[in-house]
């Protein structure tokens, strides 16, 4: 019962890290119809941001450079700002020109985009493996996680940080999408972009300000990401980009609650799949993709999506 507690809660963190960049997916794919893959390198960019402005020295461009080392909350917020901004530019520069070409050419150009936003990391920051320093508030004095118990599992304070931000920002997001203006203006560009311009809405302002909140998103996971385990590389958003999608699409692209609950059921999916199959720790991104397989095989617009004759 014990190990079963432990496994949902590491599946429910997992699973919030996946729902974050999921949202990304989704809110883009919902206005434009592209599937981004650079959100994976976006994720990236936001733990090494966090990781640079925590840590008292870095290695940036081959040489050691002293950092401010601020709060790892204050850093999360930077990131977010920067790689939001990073997000924006990548549509206005990659995406934009395409916006009327065949769906393959923005699609290239995505994949093109997340191979040129590795290859910058691993210029700026190196090839190797960063460690993520302790962070005071989740650890103590001897740099052990601080923890809870919670029927007979372990639940540290970051894992709860972890739940509680994410939870917290699909509450935001859901409210901004739904009772403002500017989200009402998303979901009519959403709808249908050359009505919304019609009627006055700044459809590019609009795909720009979604990539800004999607991007950011990415960059709050890829710093939590590193905080929950202890480090940064320039490939290490891949494989978490790649779930985070299959996430997305487990929920119902273009829809943002889909997204979290996608998000969820891939993370204890993956956890529970890895502690009670045999040899699942081996297997536990083969488990992603055969969920994947699956939706699409039965339920391709997945769990609450709708199909796509409602939405046009």
């Amino acid at each position: 019962m014990e190990q079963l507690t432990q496994q949902l809660v590491n599946g429910i963190m997992l699973g919030c890290l996946y729902a974050l960049i999921a949202v990304g997916y989704t809110m883009v794919y919902g206005i434009i119809e592209l599937i981004n893959f650079a959100f994976g390198e976006l994720f990236m960019f936001g733990a090494f941001i966090c990781i640079a402005l925590t840590s008292s020295e870095i290695s940036l461009f081959g040489s050691m450079v002293g950092m401010p080392q601020i709060s790892f909350f204050l850093a999360v917020i930077v990131s977010m700002l920067v790689v939001g901004l990073l997000g924006v530019a990548m549509e206005r520069l990659a995406y934009r020109p395409l916006r009327n070409a065949p769906r393959l050419a923005a699609l290239i150009s995505a994949i093109g985009m997340s191979i040129f936003l590795q290859n910058l990391a691993q210029s700026v920051f190196g090839s190797q493996q960063i460690k993520f320093p302790d962070i005071p508030v989740f650890t103590d004095s001897a740099g052990m996680a601080k923890a809870v118990t919670v029927l007979g599992a372990q639940v540290t304070y970051l894992q709860l940080f972890v739940v509680v931000v994410t939870v917290g920002a699909m509450i935001l997001l859901s409210l901004f999408v739904n009772r403002t203006r500017l989200g009402r203006a998303m979901r009519a560009s959403a709808q249908d972009k050359r009505t919304a311009a019609l009627m006055g809405v700044n459809v590019n302002g609009i795909i720009a300000v979604t990539f800004l909140i999607g991007s950011a998103m990415g960059a709050l996971a890829g710093g939590l990401y590193g905080a929950v385990y202890h480090f940064a590389r320039p490939d290490m958003g891949f494989v978490p980009g790649l779930k985070a999608f299959i996430a997305a699409v487990l929920g119902g692209i273009g829809n943002i609650p889909g997204a979290f609950l996608g998000g969820l059921l891939l993370g204890m999916v993956e956890s529970l799949g890895a502690a009670y199959i045999p040899g699942g720790s081996q297997y536990r991104d083969a488990i992603a993709f055969v969920i994947l397989i699956l939706i699409l095989s039965f339920k391709p617009t997945g769990l609450l999506g709708s199909p796509v004759s409602e939405k046009a």
